[in-house]
């Protein structure tokens, strides 16, 4: 008797406990879902098109008259938010800057370099290079498998459109941000500069 009540009473907690633990498995939070890969397709515009995760930024140039420059100038340089990237922002925050057209140019130039730097050039190195919005970006990649811009990962670098290089990054870029973020972390330059790196020459 006292076995058939030890087991009842474990049928119990167990028919209790059960819808529990679907919605704490159901609760846990998603792995955040990774880009898909970019390839060339043409020009910066057509491969940025042909990818499918840079409509905002997209949207953007195409508001600020920046999408002939990205057709038709040659050895650019330009580092791609995502979709996702945008997103992060927050609604309102999007919103107000695709309203404020002076505020949304500088920061999409502030995503172009006017020279191709490759990969090969930000590894190894840690420092500022000029955007076209006449500031600085810093690029990092002083850490072992990671390379940064301004404090955003280079998920994606070296994809080779017909006019230029797109590196894809998991955030909007803001001047100053990466200097910030160094500054947090007490990081020290290392002798080798992505400047140099980006002219052929290290300093």
């Amino acid at each position: 008797m006292h076995l058939n009540r030890l087991l009842a009473a474990a049928a119990v907690v167990a028919i209790v406990g059960a819808p529990q633990l679907a919605l704490a498995q159901e609760a846990a939070p998603a792995a955040p879902a990774q880009p898909a890969q970019v390839a060339p397709a043409g020009d910066l515009v057509d491969t940025l098109k042909a990818s499918g995760q840079f409509t905002t930024f997209l949207r953007g140039i195409d508001s600020t008259n920046l999408t002939s420059v990205l057709k038709t100038y040659k050895n650019l340089t330009v580092f791609a938010p995502t979709d996702a990237a945008f997103q992060s922002m927050g609604e309102a925050d999007l919103a107000k800057l695709m309203n404020d057209k002076a505020a949304l140019q500088k920061l999409l130039t502030h995503h172009i370099i006017n020279a191709p730097v490759d990969s090969s050039k930000i590894k190894g190195a840690r420092g500022p290079v000029p955007s076209v919005a006449q500031d600085q970006i810093l690029l990092d990649g002083s850490e072992e498998g990671a390379l940064k811009a301004d404090g955003a990962t280079i998920v994606q670098a070296d994809v080779r459109a017909t006019n230029g290089i797109v590196h894809v990054v998991d955030k909007v870029l803001v001047a100053g941000a990466g200097e910030a973020q160094a500054a947090a972390t007490g990081e020290s330059q290392p002798g080798s500069t992505a400047a140099g790196n980006a002219s052929g020459t290290n300093p």
